[in-house]
């Protein structure tokens, strides 16, 4: 498996789903360039699939789709959602990060170093 996706994660993300309003959207999750570090995961909805470049799997009763060139990348992440007294979100946990900015979503791997963004 790919991409693990807590409880509380899984829970959070089916309420969030619920407001989609379709049973064919899935979790895309993934990576791009950009962020302090080089590369940022991007999270979202999608209800189309390309079968030549994305990959389908379920993850706590979460069906997900990830880009085939990001897999190496996300193998083995975790997806949790903590809630605190400042309200609550999303963290992650990439194995494969060697480096990681302070707030978590931009990082580095020690095959792929993106692009870092001058501006942050």
């Amino acid at each position: 498996m790919i991409l693990n996706i807590t409880e509380a994660a899984s829970h959070q993300i089916k309420e969030m789903l619920k407001e989609e309003g379709s049973s064919d959207v899935r979790l895309r999750f993934g990576v791009k360039g950009g962020g302090c570090s080089g590369l940022s995961y991007a999270m979202g909805f999608e209800d189309e699939i390309n079968e030549e470049l994305d990959l389908t799997e379920e993850s706590n009763g979460i069906p997900v789709v990830i880009n085939r060139q990001d897999a190496a990348i996300i193998e083995g992440t975790t997806i949790d959602f903590k809630q605190n007294m400042m309200g609550g979100g999303f963290t992650i946990d990439n194995p494969n990060a060697i480096v990681s900015c302070g707030c978590g979503s931009s990082f580095k791997t020690a095959t792929n170093a993106g692009s870092p963004d001058p501006n942050c």
